[in-house]
Parts: C-alpha cells; sequence; structure tokens
C-alpha cells in the first residue's frame, strides 16, 4: 500500500519543481458576468467564495502557468464577439497589473520559465473559438499582437469555415479559408487548439499545420463517448504532430455517466427552447435544472483514466492537463477548484507514474509544443 503521506509530500515537491502549466480556466469569464471586472468587488488576493480560481488556491495547486481563456459566446454576431474579446483580453492585462507581485504576463516559454524563476504564476491568455476573430486574419494577427497564445478554432457553433463538435456539420472539417487561418496561425506563432472542433475539423486542422497543435481542454472519446473529447485516430495523429492532448476535467467530458446525464439535460432544455450549445443559456437552464436531477459524480480515478487512455495511444510526451475551472458547474470529487492539482498527481503517483513523466505532463510537454510553434513562426 502507498504512503499517502509521502505521496502527497512527493506530489508536492514534484509541482514546486515543476509549476503546473494549465490550459483553460475560464475566471475571465466569471469576472465579467459577476462584477465587470471590478477588482474591487471580486478580489482574487484572497478565498473567493463565487468562483474556482483565486491566487491563494492557485499558489496551492501549484500552479506556474495559466492560460486565460478569453472566451465569449459563440451566439454573439461577429462585431459584437469581438469587440467583447478584446474587452475580455483588457480584463486580462488588467488584471495581471493589478497583480503583479503574483502575476508575470508571459507570451512565449522562456516568459513561463522567467515567471518561475521570480515566484510568479505565468499569465497566458487563449482565444475560445473562431467567432472572436470575426472572419478576419487581420483581427486574429491583432489578438496575437495583445499576447493571446492559441485560438481554439470554434466554440459551440459553427463557424463559417470551420465545424463545431456540437453543431451540425457544414463544411466538412475546414474550408480553404480556414485553413488559410490555420497557416497564418503557424505563421505569426499562434497555437492551433482543436478543443470543441469536429473530429473532421481536428483531422483536416492536422493535415494542415506546420507546427504542433493543442487541444486545450479535451478528454479521451473511446472512454466517454462525447463530441468535445478526441478519439484514438486524432490521438495517434497527434502525436505524429507533435503536439499535446490537455485532458479536462469536465464531468460530462470525463464520465460516461455524467455524459448521459448532460443528453437527458439537452433534451429537457430543447423542450422549452433552450439549445445546449448555447452555453450561456443552457449554464442557466442547468443551474436550475440540477437541483432535481443532480449530475452524476466524476472522480479523480476517472481523470487518471483519461490521461493513461492519451498517454498509452498518444505517447507520454503528447498529454498535459486543461482543467477548465470556472467554466462548468461541478468538478470531480476531490479536484473541486484550482487547489486540487497536487491530489491528482498524487493519484498518479500511486498509479505509477514516474516523477519524470508527471513533469511532462504538467509542465514540460506544454512548453515544448511552445517552444515548436515559435520555431515554426521564426523559420518563415
Amino acid at each position: 500500500m502507498p504512503n499517502p503521506a509521502s505521496t502527497a509530500d512527493r506530489a508536492r515537491a514534484l509541482l514546486d519543481e515543476h509549476p503546473l502549466v494549465d490550459g483553460h480556466n475560464d475566471l475571465m469569464w466569471q469576472l465579467r458576468e459577476q462584477v465587470g471586472y471590478d477588482f474591487e468587488r471580486l478580489d482574487i488576493a484572497g478565498p473567493v467564495a463565487t468562483t474556482d480560481t483565486d491566487l491563494p488556491r492557485l499558489r496551492a495547486g501549484g500552479v506556474g502557468a495559466q492560460f486565460w481563456s478569453v472566451f465569449v459566446p459563440s451566439t454573439l454576431p461577429g462585431p459584437e464577439a469581438v469587440v467583447a474579446t478584446l474587452e475580455q483580453v483588457d480584463g486580462v492585462r488588467r488584471m495581471t497589473t493589478r497583480y503583479a507581485a503574483h502575476l508575470a504576463p508571459a507570451r512565449t516559454a522562456a516568459d513561463v520559465v522567467a515567471a518561475a524563476q521570480d515566484g510568479r504564476i505565468a499569465a497566458l491568455m487563449g482565444a475560445e473559438g473562431g467567432h472572436s476573430i470575426g472572419g478576419s486574419l487581420a483581427v486574429l494577427r491583432l489578438l496575437h499582437a495583445l499576447g493571446v497564445g492559441y485560438l481554439t478554432l470554434t466554440h459551440n457553433d459553427n463557424v463559417p469555415w470551420a465545424d463545431s463538435a456540437t453543431d451540425v456539420p457544414a463544411v466538412g472539417g475546414l474550408t480553404d479559408f480556414g485553413r488559410e487561418v490555420v497557416r497564418e496561425m503557424n505563421r505569426i506563432g499562434m497555437m492551433v487548439d482543436l478543443s470543441h472542433v469536429a473530429a473532421t475539423t481536428m483531422r483536416a486542422a492536422l493535415e494542415t499545420t506546420r507546427a504542433p497543435a493543442i487541444f486545450s481542454h479535451s478528454s479521451a472519446r473511446a472512454l466517454c463517448d462525447s463530441p468535445r473529447n478526441v478519439p484514438d485516430d486524432v490521438l495517434a495523429a497527434l502525436a505524429g504532430n507533435g503536439g499535446v492532448c490537455m485532458v479536462t476535467f469536465v464531468p460530462e467530458f470525463v464520465s460516461p455517466a455524467a455524459a448521459q446525464w448532460r443528453l437527458e439535460a439537452a433534451d429537457a432544455a430543447a423542450a422549452v427552447g433552450v439549445q445546449a450549445r448555447d452555453w450561456v443559456a443552457f449554464q442557466r437552464f442547468v443551474a436550475g435544472y440540477a437541483p432535481e436531477h443532480p449530475k452524476p459524480e466524476a472522480t479523480i480515478a476517472q481523470v487518471v483514466a483519461h490521461l493513461d487512455h492519451v498517454r498509452e495511444v498518444a505517447g507520454v510526451d503528447h498529454v498535459g492537463i486543461g482543467g477548465d475551472y470556472d467554466g462548468t458547474d461541478t468538478f470531480p470529487v476531490g479536484l473541486e477548484d484550482v487547489g486540487g492539482y497536487p491530489r491528482l498527481v498524487a493519484a498518479l503517483l500511486d498509479a505509477g507514474w514516474s516523477d519524470a513523466d508527471v513533469a511532462k505532463l504538467v509542465r514540460g510537454n506544454l512548453l515544448r509544443v511552445m517552444r515548436a510553434v515559435e520555431d515554426v513562426a521564426a523559420a518563415g
């Protein structure tokens, strides 16, 4: 039997030496919705009751770098989506300035390393959905110039140039313009994020990109049959591409029982005119639906199973973590907020992961991808 105390200590020591790089956190949307980015009303320097994330819990969780999602709903019309995305970017920049003793602005792998050396958490950004560029490569370039490090090609709805996992297929993956978006991201050094996209879009993007791609917050479809998860053939192709699948903690993408619950909730929502892919409206519906229809709990063991599966199919060099905190209503038991990462690392150690493999999972793999993307851009 493993010694729980010694395993916990070993997990903490590993995260101290290799501070975790997490691929996706939706705190900025919560700040926008709850207080309009008013950090006097929602001060993350101390414990916050209404979010999954604050600075003390990030420290407790061993987080060394966080990709803050500058998400806006894909139901917004193009110009409104661009403006709202810029407001989210501004929110991250203001947050990073306000909490400069704890957060360091970061764009590159070298910035992430420097932040750790300075005892700060690297603050990076990812735009969640192609609607955020409004069909414009110029907007894409400007988002990157403002520090946005990846673009998720779609959110829950299709964009004119790419199919989403949760919408009716329209273009069969990527259009010619969609491939141009991917090529431009390669040219400027922006990571291509394939979470949320249809499997056809995943395959088309992997065929097109010259740089490693990521899934910022997706799990394994073989273990939980959600369209938001990654099929095994794509995981295998991702290994050839050099990319990383950052396993998420969202119960509906980790637990088959929770995935079934989501289907039932989606049917109930549709009966009253709410579409599940309308993220904001569906979250509001679920808030009223869940008390009478509780969502089945997910477990750390299930998250470990997804990490094991991605490791088995794609290889240990191609797996990471993207918790999606503040992006859904519940999380696996023991992983309820950003302070829970050490418990996951301890569970991995108990499951036989080596210190070296954990170091790759929590930090090394994503930094390697970032450097490779930077190298492709530098090569022209």
